[in-house]
């Protein structure tokens, strides 16, 4: 199963990011956790410097952008 984690404060880049990445997992069919975290606290945590910021099975994927529907399929599959 994978954990993915949407970093963000709530801003309308976040919640895309959010939309997409539950999107590719769907659509690739694969087993997934999803969580947001909101607490800007928390985001060092994970070494974001930028919102938004996706991470997948623990490890910082994307920060400060949201990548296409495509290229999340790619970093999931």
């Amino acid at each position: 199963m994978k954990k993915l984690i949407v970093l963000g404060p709530g801003c309308p880049r976040c919640e895309q990011l959010l939309r997409l990445t539950g999107q590719a997992a769907e659509e690739l069919g694969i087993e997934y956790h999803l969580d947001k975290i909101t607490d800007i606290a928390r985001f060092s945590d994970f070494g974001l410097m930028m919102t938004p910021g996706l991470v997948i099975d623990d490890e910082l994927k994307v920060q400060g952008k949201v990548p296409s529907l495509d290229e999340i399929k790619s970093m999931l599959a």
